[in-house]
């Protein structure tokens, strides 16, 4: 479960609907070309969040069977419908998921024991076990250390994507939990979690990117730092012109540009303006994706 995982994206038409043969072929690249080590399948970067509950395990059914035991698979299934959040559970579950990961509960301001009882009933009621997904930035929720040892006593939970810029808090995590996974959640800061000792990474720009991140990771274990920093530098160019552009509509058009199906962005998010096209192929052509 070590190493570099793609938060996958998913492919939709103009209805929203989604497209299957561009997610079986979204898959085969991230394993064949991107060469990642695992895929985080139903996370933000894969619109989750707009899907029904259908969709969401649409997708994990497709990416189960494309996959058929190749890399390990994470199933995301974190929601504030504690009923759905257990069913997707189950589901991914049956279908052979590694592991589970769910978001921490959002948009009402829930106590600290009711985030641990949410986690403990998708443990209690999936057998599976799960990494949570720390993402203060858009759901509110910080957990502090004192919190995360009392979530981590539960040998169900094995880790965390740790998608937060505290690093004093990974190091904390780090040197007090040295058994548990600790997936960085930053692409543009990827080096900063590797110093800090993470086992893997979890991220959206790995669909395009994911050599270059595997190099990141390859250095700094060699102990390269100017070479991985020089790498990491190339990375967060091409970071910041797609966040410029849109982040989820410039990795589909860029994945378009490669031959893949990748579809376009779930409604309400806009696709990529037309008159970009040119500002996405020279993206490819300038970083050599």
């Amino acid at each position: 479960m070590k190493g570099l995982f793609s938060a996958l994206l998913v492919p939709f038409d103009e209805k929203g609907q989604v497209l299957e043969k561009g997610l079986r072929e979204l898959v085969r690249y991230n394993i064949e070309v991107q060469k990642i080590d695992g895929l985080y399948v139903n996370g933000s970067s894969g619109e989750n969040f707009m899907m029904s509950k259908e969709q969401k395990k649409q997708v994990f059914k497709i990416v189960s069977e494309e996959v058929n035991g190749e890399v390990p698979l994470i199933a995301q299934v974190g929601s504030i419908n504690i009923d759905e959040a257990i069913e997707l559970g189950k589901y991914a579950t049956e279908l052979g998921y590694d592991s589970l990961s769910a978001v921490t509960p959002f948009y009402y301001k829930f106590s600290f024991q009711e985030i641990k009882a949410y986690y403990e009933s998708i443990l209690k009621e999936t057998g599976n076990t799960m990494l949570i997904y720390a993402i203060p930035s858009l759901t509110g929720v910080a957990m502090s250390m004192e919190q995360f040892d009392a979530l981590f006593q539960n040998e169900k939970i094995i880790g965390v994507k740790f998608t937060d810029s505290n690093f004093f808090l990974l190091e904390r995590l780090r040197r007090r939990f040295p058994h548990k996974l600790i997936y960085s959640g930053f692409d543009e800061m990827l080096i900063y979690g590797v110093v800090s000792g993470v086992d893997g990474a979890i991220g959206s720009t790995y669909n395009i990117n994911g050599q270059r991140a595997k190099q990141i990771f390859d250095l700094c274990h060699k102990g390269q730092l100017k070479e991985a920093y020089a790498i990491q530098h190339t990375c967060n160019d091409l970071i910041e012109r797609v966040l410029d552009l849109g982040i989820f509509a410039t990795l589909k058009e860029i994945l378009k540009v490669k031959g893949v199906e990748a579809g376009t962005v779930k409604s309400p998010m806009q696709a990529l303006d037309e008159s970009k096209r040119s500002e996405i192929e020279a993206l490819v052509r300038t970083f050599d994706l």
